[in-house]
């Protein structure tokens, strides 16, 4: 019923998927940021990675591997959204990949 009567008001639930934050780990935070309690784990490994220089992230490469330690994008508040618009370039490097 509750269900029903969000989607007739087009009232949103709250979207707790977007967030979590691991605090028990014990490399929590795995980067130097200011404020811990904005930090999201979600993406404690960064799907975009794949994506090599077209992630849009701050990295760089050592010794011929990419290193993402300074980059805070999958950890910031914006970060879900922007991972999720990015998994269309994802999918098409899979394809691209099948194909070759």
């Amino acid at each position: 019923m509750k269900q029903e009567q969000d989607v007739q008001t087009n009232k949103k639930e709250p979207e707790h998927f977007r967030f979590f934050s691991h605090k028990e780990c014990e490399f929590f935070p795995c980067h130097a940021v200011k404020d811990t309690e904005t930090f999201n784990c979600l993406f404690c490994y960064c799907p975009l990675y794949a994506l090599g220089d077209d992630c849009g992230g701050n990295f760089s490469y050592a010794k011929g591997v990419k290193d993402c330690s300074k980059c805070l994008i999958p950890h910031s508040p914006g970060g879900f959204d922007y991972i999720t618009k990015n998994f269309s370039k994802i999918v098409d490097l899979i394809k691209k990949e099948e194909q070759e």
